[in-house]
């Protein structure tokens, strides 16, 4: 028997891609509290949202895999999410620049069936050119900046900025692809 599969997002590009599994899914966008303490390690602190919004929907779903995700990136120990507008997206840009930084996901899967979760945060470190200031005021009039976490999407316009990446690409996505049809397997979702 196939298990229904809720992905709790909104975002799109995880939408497409937790397609590439090749898993059929409905989407249900979680309303969860974002903030964690301050202090709280990255990889933790996107476990915790991840699981936050996993659980509003599993609330929902008696009988399902519910999948939550949470994305940060992290430069100089500071936590970099969305802007909240240009000024800030051209301050984490100013940042980032000719630098080194690192990603983190938080995954969490729930099988709501038996109230089992599992979550794991994933890592991956990413090095930027340097960019001049007109470069980055450019790419922020783009408008792509301003709804990712830490200003920039590798998969768009903002990837010809990145000098190197070591470890999950589809981390810095936003959706680690292989830990997650790992955590899958081990629900028992062939994928």
């Amino acid at each position: 028997m196939e298990r229904k599969i809720v992905l709790a997002s909104g975002s799109p590009r995880r939408r497409e891609y937790l397609a590439q599994l090749g898993l059929p899914y409905e989407c249900k966008t979680a309303q969860a509290d974002e903030t964690v303490a301050p202090g709280t390690d990255p990889a933790e602190a996107v476990c915790i949202i991840a699981g936050r919004k996993a659980r509003a929907v599993a609330q929902t779903e008696p009988d399902a895999i519910v999948i939550g995700a949470d994305t940060v990136v992290v430069h100089g120990g500071e936590i970099l999410g969305k802007p909240k507008d240009e000024a800030d997206a051209k301050r984490m840009l100013m940042r980032l620049q000719g630098s080194r930084h690192t990603v983190y996901t938080g995954l969490s899967v729930i099988d709501t069936s038996v109230n089992r979760t599992l979550e794991k945060p994933c890592r991956t470190e990413v090095t930027f050119l340097p960019m001049t200031e007109a470069e980055i005021d450019a790419y922020i009039a783009s408008g792509e900046p301003m709804d990712k976490a830490g200003a920039y999407g590798i998969q768009g316009r903002g990837g010809v900025f990145i000098q190197g990446i070591e470890g999950c690409y589809f981390n810095v996505l936003g959706l680690p692809l292989s830990q997650l049809r790992s955590m899958l397997i081990s629900f028992g979702i062939n994928c």
